[in-house]
């Protein structure tokens, strides 16, 4: 799914982010969703929240 809209992502879900520090990698996170920090239905960049684990970064695969 993409992670470019906010009702495709839901709290408790399993996503892949990118953290700013890998944005130049591209090197994706997997974890669970415990806060989605976007308030706009979508963004280009992708929907940022934030994992269980406490990283912050944008969605990439929902």
């Amino acid at each position: 799914m993409n992670g470019n809209t906010r009702a495709n992502i839901s709290i408790g879900a399993k996503v892949k982010i990118v953290l700013k520090a890998d944005q130049r990698s591209g090197k994706l996170t997997e974890g669970i969703v415990k806060d989605i920090l976007t308030n706009s239905p979508t963004h280009p960049h992708g929907i940022k929240v934030r994992l269980t684990t406490g990283e912050v970064g944008r969605v990439k695969e929902a």
